[in-house]
């Protein structure tokens, strides 16, 4: 039973989902490409990837999340959720956060400085096309280029917003590079969804150039983990949740004072019908339009938070007060 995962080496969200699928042992074909390239999945919507082929049916799946909880039901051995309640409402804000708040990371880096610009944009075309060379290479490396620094805006990544994300990514080294390195992750020895969450963005933090320099000086032993990461198939773990208490507890600081701000003031304007949040994080103004998705991601948090059994949120609700994200829950 062999899955076909189609994405790209630049795409944070296959990068992710193609080291679920090798820690978990689970027989795969990566092919790189995406709707516009590849033939075989121009009509799945939305036009997104990583795209997963299901083996029995050719059925396919898009959303790395969903596609991640769909192969913890179809397959039982090396789950990547820790099976404390508790621990994994904790994986889940932390991969939320993952991959909606530290994408902008990723996306200011990329795009913001014209030379990472410049090479992000040939990477990402050599990925996609390997077969487009001199002037048929350049145009389309010209055409994504201007296509991308078209769409910063609209993702928030706007010089007025520099700040609040470039603390945030030195904050996020400064949490990691203490802790990573050799068999750690978040709740113990065996990586769960939550550290696959932000391997994703990492890997691409360490391989463009303005922010790989970036990690290089602040926290190396981040960019090791993140190669360690990539292929994780012969590591044998166990949940120790105590081994990552105080890692963990950084990162649910960084969502109670900037990740979860930012999704309550998301869905307020698009309640209210706004063109454009705005916020304070960590006393700095962020701003951008309004985005439905992150709206459903905050609902989920906060039904899963509800959902917990009385127990689960008890043990919870110390940390949940001094990280700050405890009035974003309720």
């Amino acid at each position: 039973m062999t899955y076909t995962i189609y994405g790209g080496n630049p795409s944070p969200y296959s990068r992710k989902l193609r080291a679920i699928l090798r820690y978990r042992r689970l027989p795969h074909i990566w092919k790189a490409g995406t709707p516009e390239t590849l033939p075989e999945i121009a009509q799945v919507k939305p036009r997104l990837i990583p795209v997963l082929k299901l083996p029995e049916t050719g059925e396919f799946r898009v959303d790395s999340t969903p596609t991640a909880h769909l192969l913890e039901q179809r397959h039982a051995g090396r789950s990547i959720l820790p099976p404390d309640a508790a621990d994994a409402f904790v994986c889940h804000l932390i991969e939320d956060m993952a991959d909606e708040w530290l994408t902008k990371l990723m996306f200011h880096y990329r795009w913001h400085e014209d030379a990472t610009a410049l090479w992000a944009s040939h990477w990402i075309v050599r990925d996609a096309l390997p077969a487009a060379t001199g002037k048929a290479h350049d145009q389309a490396a010209r055409m994504f280029h201007d296509r991308q620094r078209g769409r910063m805006a609209m993702v928030g990544c706007t010089p007025q917003n520099a700040p609040v994300i470039e603390s945030s990514y030195a904050r996020l080294l400064d949490i990691l590079g203490p802790h990573v390195g050799g068999q750690q992750y978040l709740f113990g020895s065996r990586p769960s969804l939550a550290d696959f969450g932000l391997y994703g963005q990492l890997s691409q933090l360490t391989t463009d150039p303005w922010p790989q320099r970036i990690c290089r000086e602040r926290a190396p032993a981040v960019e090791s983990w993140v190669i360690t990461m990539d292929d994780a198939s012969g590591v044998e773990g166990e949940w120790k949740p105590e081994r990552g208490a105080a890692v963990r507890e950084a990162l649910l600081e960084m969502a109670g004072a900037e990740y979860l701000p930012f999704l309550r003031a998301n869905a307020a304007a698009l309640e209210k019908g706004e063109p454009e949040l705005r916020v304070s994080i960590r006393g700095r103004e962020y701003a951008q339009q309004p985005f439905a998705y992150q709206a459903k991601c905050y609902g989920q948090v906060r039904s899963l938070w509800a959902a917990l059994p009385a127990e689960a949120r008890a043990e919870l609700e110390p940390v949940m007060q001094r990280t700050g994200c405890i009035e974003y829950l309720s």
